[in-house]
């Protein structure tokens, strides 16, 4: 096996934004302060809930050299340096790799998708420009396609493949993986409504959204596992159901950073073409916050 590049609970973490539009960096230290001081043991910056896919390239490379300073070694950080051109995502890997990125999360390619033969390719591509661990990164409900487990054994060979950032909400198909390439490469769970359930199969924690609203709680879940208390782990996964669930009662990150903003921190809007919440999905989420005791 690889060396790990996380074990626990990592953070997705969500980019603050201005009134005008512009990210809030003094909120993004603030948020990132108060993660690790709750016990998150990685940040991912720029991934699917940090709205990268709406960024500059400036803005972008400035978000994880943000991290990587702020952060201060204190916990991994992963830079999301994912596309669907091969030559911009090498280009983009190499300079968060060049400001200090510990590891990187790829996506596959989304809209023009890719054969298997080409995902292989693509991967192939990224992990020989850089020197710095990959995650990859499967998540077919947004990007329109799958990583077959044969396509990920065979990039689990390159030494900088190390790990699986599995989002397909599959269970099946996640058992199939770990049992296949556990061995190889490391498996997180990309889905907070399955950290228990993945990690009894072997996967090493999980890339959160969950953790912006109860960051301690959902490291202790990941802990639990760990340490192999799977009875105390469920009992946290059931309870935090209902919020977990309305996380996601619109599209990531829509729901995320309402309720950030509801709990009283600065975070802002999402950048178009994500809008605000509807009223009535508001309460539900606001109720569901207010139920766990994280506002009055």
């Amino acid at each position: 096996m690889k060396n790990t590049i996380f074990t626990g609970s990592a953070i997705a973490i969500i980019t603050p934004m201005n009134a005008d539009g512009s990210i809030n960096y003094d909120v993004l230290g603030e948020m990132i302060d108060s993660q690790i001081e709750n016990g998150t043991d990685a940040i991912v910056i720029c991934g699917t809930t940090g709205e990268a896919s709406t960024m500059t390239d400036d803005e972008h490379l400035e978000c994880i050299r943000f991290a990587v300073e702020h952060t201060a070694k204190r916990v991994p950080v992963i830079a999301g340096t994912g596309s669907n051109d091969t030559a911009y995502a090498v280009k983009l890997s190499k300079e968060a790799e060049e400001v200090g990125a510990d590891a990187l999360l790829v996506v596959t390619p989304y809209y023009n998708k890719a054969t298997q033969r080409g995902l292989i390719a693509h991967f192939t591509a990224i992990a020989d420009a850089v020197n710095i661990p990959l995650v990859l990164y499967n998540i077919p409900g947004r990007t329109g396609m799958n990583m077959e487990i044969a396509t990920v054994k065979e990039l689990a060979k390159h030494k900088n493949i190390c790990a699986v950032k599995e989002a397909s909400g599959n269970i099946s198909y996640a058992a199939k993986l770990i049992a296949e390439c556990g061995d190889m490469i490391d498996v997180y769970s990309g889905n907070d409504d399955m950290i228990v359930p993945l990690m009894s199969l072997g996967a090493k924690g999980v890339i959160s959204v969950l953790s912006h609203v109860i960051p301690k709680e959902t490291h202790d879940m990941v802990q639990y596992c760990l340490d192999n208390n799977f009875a105390e782990a469920t009992k946290l996964q059931i309870k935090y159901l209902d919020l977990i669930n309305n996380l996601f009662i619109e599209v990531n990150p829509i729901p995320v950073k309402e309720a950030v903003n509801m709990m009283g921190v600065n975070a802002g809007s999402c950048r178009l073409p994500l809008c605000d919440m509807t009223d009535e999905h508001k309460a539900v989420l606001r109720a569901s916050l207010e139920k766990h005791g994280l506002i009055k």
